[in-house]
């Protein structure tokens, strides 16, 4: 392996990383300065010359890019390139014509892959280049995880880094023998750039093709036996004591005590992470490592929450934070970040009551229901970072989102009446969320100069300090920065808004029903549950194909909000069903509507079908089918900005379990937990969400049954209880005394179950042994959270 240029100390893209607590799916500062780019190889290169400078404005023709569904795809659709899609037309032709592939994956709001676009597929020398010698693939990768993950693997082995644009050159039968990121369109003195790579390997496929084939071979079959995740001889999982100690230990390690959070910048929310501590400290809640675990978790929600990567004017989060204070994000918003985000701010105030935290969690949900929502019930992927400043301009990162402090005079001059010196409602905003004349981003946060005198709302101080400061009373500040940021809300309406993504992906669909069904559960509000079932509903009826009982992967809004399919369609991965399965199995729980439950069941049963390893156990994250020639098959191994869907698989077969008493899906996820021991054993900080899953698997799970009325006030007021307190490992059921109904045909041990004296009855039962009736709900609660 040789590399191009030399590995830059930070890889460009959007980042991939190997580990956690630092790595996470996107990560380095799209406004780093550092703009090497990194490229793998299986073979050596032979030197490469100075390129020439783009071309003028390209011509309007469409390329065959604008058949396609994708909003990424689509934004390469006038590129003067020859795009084939991921598929067999494009295989043959690489064939019939030996030519290498050029493989480009990307997604629709991935900063540096505009730049790319831009800088070099616009060119038209460029697209000559990759045009003639060779063929030219365009991959989202949101709609096709599985590509994204065979040469994501291939490339951050084989490099520094990886991260978006991903480029990989690859052999006519999908050998990847090159690969790197982000590449600039010509060579500078650290970096090479992207017309050389292309015509050193131009050049090397003419003279050293056979070498190529062989390196490309070796390096296949190495990451084969790399990435192949298996029970082996073991018979059982490892110790889930051992595991969350050895988790917790490496994630104190490299945790921020100021700002919270963990590793340097860039930072991420990372919620699986969050999500053990609760956990961990759930389970060591006497002792010092306990208390340690929440604080951690808590602090570090507490200062997203107050940072610049939480939008304080539009609510819901950006990707990450450049910087390690949560203050200058990379402004993206993702879907699943909004999902996951939901939750642990609403298990963070099942903790700790702190309604800081219940109020966060409105916010972002409001957030999704606002910006990202379809009509019929369904949720878009993602928001854009870059956006025009003015109709007509060139789009710029978080043009959208910031603030000048004349703007903000502008918009709140309103004195503000009992302060102790002469204040506007502009002026009391800028104090407490830290707005200054010159711009409060440093220029080591913004190389370009475009964000020079602007500013990123992140709260300075505490409501009470803000008051004292001003002499005013704590209600009356809250009341006026409230009106002062609606009305920044509503001035901001006016501005160019970044693009939308409106490709609907089964998966993150199910994180958001997730979303919805927990918060609105802890929270008590129907309202919130409504759009988990709404969302729900838009999946069974847009994105379920009744007569295979498979999920599709991807659905678009068309035009007048209709939604529109790829034809074929794209099928459900792994993660679909694992995530869409979850969301299933916590809208029951939270609507107690048991058609939910019904279904889950289904799409595990279809799951268990279509990737269940029987030999090494554990779940591939493609159909074998669907998956065709690529290279390899794999099992997703990390917990990072999304939990790997065979964590998420583990707690959903241990939840099943709980919820019909089928044998089969407990010793489904023991043989699961067991294939990833040497994973989880080697670096558990990598997977919190399955070293969770392993203690629920090695605890016994609660399963709290309501007897009782569904609308009943009693049974509402039990079920609201249980809602309350935090309880990771258990499962919820509501016992309406209809023997035929599914969950008694089920589980025969709920008929003998009884109502005490006509009222809502509660019980707590482990193994099917189930404590005394519990009408009180207070009563329930202590037996609860002792």
């Amino acid at each position: 392996m040789s590399h191009l240029s030399s590995p830059p100390k930070k890889h460009k893209g959007e980042h991939k990383g190997h580990s956690l607590p630092h790595g996470s799916e996107r990560g380095s500062s799209s406004r780093d300065k550092d703009r090497s780019a990194t490229v793998s190889s299986s073979a050596p290169m032979p030197a490469g010359g100075k390129g020439s400078h783009p071309s003028s404005t390209p011509q309007r023709v469409p390329n065959r890019l604008i058949h396609e569904k994708s909003p990424y795809l689509l934004q390469h659709a006038y590129n003067p390139v020859d795009w084939y899609p991921w598929g067999q037309e494009a295989f043959d032709k690489a064939r019939k014509e030996n030519k290498p592939i050029f493989l480009s994956v990307g997604y629709s709001t991935c900063h540096w892959c505009h730049m790319m676009e831009e800088e070099s597929f616009q060119n038209e020398e460029i697209g000559r280049l990759l045009s003639e010698d060779f063929v030219s693939v365009k991959v989202d990768r949101e709609e096709r995880p599985d590509v994204d993950k065979v040469y994501m693997t291939f490339v951050q082995a084989t490099s520094s880094g990886g991260g978006w644009p991903m480029n990989v050159w690859l052999t006519p039968n999908l050998q990847p023998f090159v690969g790197g990121t982000y590449f600039p369109p010509e060579d500078g003195l650290t970096r090479v750039g992207f017309r050389t790579v292309l015509l050193r390997i131009r050049e090397q496929w003419k003279q050293n093709k056979n070498t190529l084939l062989e390196n490309s071979q070796r390096v296949t079959t190495a990451l084969l036996a790399r990435s192949e995740i298996s029970m082996g001889d073991r018979q059982l999982p490892p110790s889930a004591a051992t595991m969350n100690n050895r988790c917790f230990q490496q994630l104190d390690e490299g945790y921020d005590e100021e700002y919270g959070g963990f590793a340097e910048a860039p930072k991420f929310p990372t919620p699986v992470i969050l999500s053990f501590l609760f956990s961990y400290w759930l389970s060591h809640r006497l002792t010092q490592d306990g208390s340690r675990a929440q604080q951690m978790a808590l602090h570090t929600l507490k200062m997203m929450a107050n940072g610049g990567i939480r939008d304080h004017v539009g609510q819901g989060f950006h990707r990450y934070s450049t910087d390690c204070q949560w203050h200058v994000p990379h402004f993206e918003k993702m879907l699943y970040d909004q999902a996951q985000l939901a939750v642990a701010y609403s298990q963070a105030f099942q903790i700790s009551g702190d309604e800081f935290y219940s109020d966060v969690a409105k916010g972002i949900l409001q957030y999704v229901a606002r910006s990202l929502s379809h009509r019929s019930g369904g949720f878009y992927s993602a928001e854009d970072a870059d956006s025009p400043p003015e109709r007509g301009m060139r789009p710029k990162e978080g043009a959208y989102y910031v603030w000048t402090v004349k703007e903000v005079q502008q918009l709140l001059p309103e004195p503000v009446l009992g302060a102790t010196e002469p204040l506007t409602s502009g002026q009391l905003l800028m104090k407490h969320y830290g707005l200054t004349e010159a711009g409060n981003i440093s220029p080591s946060q913004d190389p370009k100069g475009e964000l020079q005198g602007q500013n990123v709302l992140t709260v300075r101080y505490s409501l009470e300090l803000t008051a004292a400061r001003f002499g005013l009373d704590v209600e009356a500040v809250r009341t006026l920065l409230n009106t002062g940021l609606e009305k920044l809300f509503q001035a901001r309406k006016h501005r160019p808004k970044p693009h939308l993504d409106s490709k609907m992906l089964a998966a993150w669909n199910g994180l958001m029903v997730s979303g919805y069904a927990v918060t609105g559960a802890v929270l008590g509000q129907d309202r919130l549950i409504n759009y988990a079932t709404n969302g729900a509903k838009f999946l069974k009826r847009h994105m379920f194909d009744v007569a295979s009982g498979r999920l599709m992967r991807t659905c678009y809004t068309g035009s007048g909000g209709t939604v529109e399919h790829s034809n074929p369609p794209c099928w459900g991965f792994l993660e679909d069903y694992a995530f869409v399965v979850r969301g299933l199995l916590d809208l029951y729980e939270a609507s107690q509507e048991s058609a939910w439950l019904e279904w889950a069941l289904r799409l595990q049963d279809t799951q268990d079908r279509l990737f269940w390893d029987s030999q090494g156990g554990g779940y591939f994250c493609s159909e074998a089918e669907l998956g065709a020639g690529l290279p390899l098959r794999l099992k997703d191994d990390q917990d990072g900005a999304e939990p790997s869907a065979n964590s998420v698989s583990a707690h959903n077969l241990l939840r099943l379990h709980g919820f019909t008493g089928h044998k089969d899906w407990m010793d489904k996820c023991v043989c699961l937990l067991t294939a990833f021991s040497e994973r989880m054993r080697r670096v558990p900080v990598a997977l919190p969400e399955m070293v969770r899953a392993l203690s629920a698997q090695q605890q016994t799970l609660k399963q709290i049954v309501i007897c009782g009325d569904r609308q009943a006030k009693d049974t509402k007021a039990l079920v609201q209880c249980v809602h309350s307190v935090y309880i990771p490992y258990k499962v919820l059921i509501l016992a309406d005394g209809d023997p035929s109904s599914f969950l008694s045909r089920q589980l025969p041990f709920l008929s003998t179950l009884r109502r005490l004296e006509d009222q809502a009855t509660a019980y707590v039962c482990e193994n099917q042994a189930c404590s005394m009736p519990i009408t009180d709900p207070c009563e329930l609660r202590k037996l609860l959270h002792p």
